[in-house]
């Protein structure tokens, strides 16, 4: 049996640290190279300004990037301050409007009523007419449903016959409640 023997030598790693730092350099000098022609500075030729030329650069291009970030946020907070100031506006003319509304309740009343619907051409019942009808007659300008009450109406021989309903039947709808002002 043999030995096999290893052979390590130390001598080959200043060697591997310069690789790798000129590596190192390469990369920079290709990202400030490819930082400058995404830039479009490709009219003028470039300069050899070395590796410390080269970086300083970079770091100018990220410091105007920074820049452009930070002005694009003042834009967009003036932007907002205005659009603030509308709203501020809206806001208060919905609160005259809603406080003139306020205004109008104590004279606004709530009537019981037995007023019947007419039928809208779609068949669905129209109260609107009914509402106004009986609040102008007590007195007030105008009126709008609050409740509403539906019952089958059928003539008394359906009754009388054990029936309740049939095809003589019809729904009726009327008016029980309004709020008039």
């Amino acid at each position: 049996m043999g030995t096999i023997r290893t052979l390590n030598s130390h001598s080959g790693q200043p060697a591997a640290r310069s690789a790798v730092a000129c590596l190192f350099a390469g990369a920079l000098i290709l990202m400030s190279a490819l930082a400058a022609a995404q830039d479009g500075s490709s009219a003028k030729p470039a300069e050899d300004r070395g590796l410390f030329g080269n970086i300083g650069r970079w770091f100018d291009q990220q410091a105007e990037n920074i820049n452009a970030t930070f002005k694009d946020a003042r834009q967009k907070l003036g932007n907002f301050g205005r659009e603030a100031g509308v709203a501020a506006k809206t806001t208060v003319d919905g609160a005259k409007e809603a406080a003139d509304a306020v205004a109008r309740i104590p004279n606004a009343r709530v009537f019981s009523v037995h007023e019947q619907c007419k039928q809208a051409p779609n068949g669905a019942p129209d109260c609107l007419g009914p509402a106004n009808a009986a609040c102008k007659a007590k007195g007030f300008q105008s009126g709008s449903s609050v409740g509403m009450t539906t019952a089958e109406i059928c003539p008394a021989k359906v009754y009388m016959s054990g029936r309740t309903s049939g095809p003589e039947c019809r729904l009726e709808t009327f008016v029980s409640r309004i709020l008039c002002q």
